[in-house]
């Protein structure tokens, strides 16, 4: 029997008022959207949640999480919704204990619970968008109108990636109408897997992010009695950040002080640089990402050359541009192409020549040159020009499809 339990939203940015529009009416019904992530929407507010968030101001969007696992096998599965912004649910299976082991069957648990769902909600015509391609585990039953595979990282050179993910990338190749990637080095990869593959860089919340130049913006408690100049980074710590690199810098310049938000995640904390010069601020909400950048004398993206590294493109470069702050960057291809190659992000491949490069970055805020093609740049992107190129793409996929009577999952075995 499905339990559904609401829960409050939380507060999160306003999207701009353009982002109106809505998938097409297909056989004169509305479109629902039903997102598959690897990703909590809780977590950190990055490509996915800025994406559905427009998609949820014009039409439903139902956003279905990894599943969770309780501690014992008396727990009857059930189906969790959590309300977000513009009404977008999140959708969390409840599992007992003893599926934690068994793929299939928690697979087919979660198909089971997420059919009943669709019949709860009326669910009939419907796209599915998808960010992990295990989740066809639980999904591939089902018979969307359209399937767009957002691939916003290369997954399977993760750290603990599941085995099956590259076969499973596989099949999701051949259901995929629409492929997205979240770079063009990525791009460069999936175009050959697909015959419908777009580039859609990270892109930027200019005026979100804009406020750290804002006199007004006060200084976060917990940064506030850190001694300057701050060198910064925001982001998730884990395999893909440079411990090393960022240890050596710490070392060798004492009289800078390094300031790391994010959670750790994948990594053992006690790997990570002690010295004195370096402060662990822990995740914080997107709300306050402004505040604490105002209050950065450069940023920096410390990313290691791994394969977990290879085909990223880091949201937070615009995000550090647009608040204002000078960047350096280790050579990620994305973050080379195009803020390195426009001399707007400052490129080194080892601790003194990153320490060199931030040396200069702290005497760049008076650059009015540097700052005005910096804005120009971004001046050319935004969520919400990504988001209606998306849905362009999308809904001239579907006016090439006739219409059809409403869709049903298929009867699960």
């Amino acid at each position: 029997m499905l339990n559904t339990i609401k829960s409050a939203g939380l507060p999160r940015p306003d999207i701009s008022e353009n982002a109106t529009a809505a998938l097409d009416n297909f056989g004169g019904k509305p479109i629902d959207l039903v997102c598959f992530a690897h990703l909590h929407w809780d977590f950190v507010w990055q490509r996915p949640q800025h994406l559905l968030s427009r998609f949820a101001q014009a039409g439903r969007v139902f956003y279905v999480e990894e599943p969770f696992f309780h501690a014992d096998d008396a727990v009857a599965p059930h189906i969790e919704v959590k309300e977000r912004q513009h009404g977008l649910q999140v959708i969390v299976a409840h599992l007992p204990q003893y599926l934690r082991t068994d793929e299939a069957a928690a697979d087919q648990a979660q198909a089971a619970l997420l059919t009943e769902f669709f019949d709860e909600q009326s669910i009939e015509q419907y796209s599915f968008w998808y960010y992990t391609p295990m989740a066809l585990g639980k999904s591939r039953h089902f018979a969307p109108l359209l399937t767009v595979y957002d691939c916003m990282d290369e997954l399977a050179n993760f750290k603990f990636a599941p085995p099956a993910l590259k076969s499973r990338e596989q099949e999701l190749f051949r259901k995929a109408d629409l492929v997205f990637t979240g770079g063009h080095t990525l791009y460069e990869a999936k175009r050959e897997q697909h015959p419908d593959a777009h580039p859609f860089p990270s892109s930027i919340d200019k005026a979100h992010f804009g406020q750290a130049r804002l006199p007004e913006l006060s200084e976060p408690a917990d940064q506030a009695g850190i001694a300057q100049p701050r060198i910064g980074f925001f982001g998730v710590v884990d395999e893909r950040l440079d411990l090393e690199l960022l240890g050596q810098l710490a070392e060798n310049h004492p009289q800078w002080q390094f300031v790391i938000i994010g959670p750790v995640v994948k990594i053992d904390p006690a790997a990570l640089p002690r010295p004195a010069n370096i402060h662990y601020l822990g995740g914080k909400d997107y709300q306050e990402l402004p505040a604490y950048l105002k209050g950065w004398d450069v940023a920096t993206l410390l990313f290691a050359d791994n394969e977990s590294t290879k085909f990223i493109s880091p949201t937070k470069t615009p995000e550090y541009l647009a608040a204002g702050n000078p960047v350096v960057s280790t050579p990620i291809r994305d973050v080379v192409r195009p803020y390195g190659d426009l001399n707007l992000v400052h490129i080194a491949d080892n601790a003194t020549d990153f320490g060199a490069a931030i040396a200069t970055a702290l005497t760049q805020r008076a650059d009015a040159d540097w700052q005005q093609r910096t804005d120009n740049y971004l001046a050319t992107i935004s969520w919400d020009d990504t988001w209606q190129q998306m849905l362009a793409l999308m809904n001239n996929r579907l006016k090439a499809k006739r219409p059809v009577t409403p869709v049903r999952a298929a009867v699960l075995a």
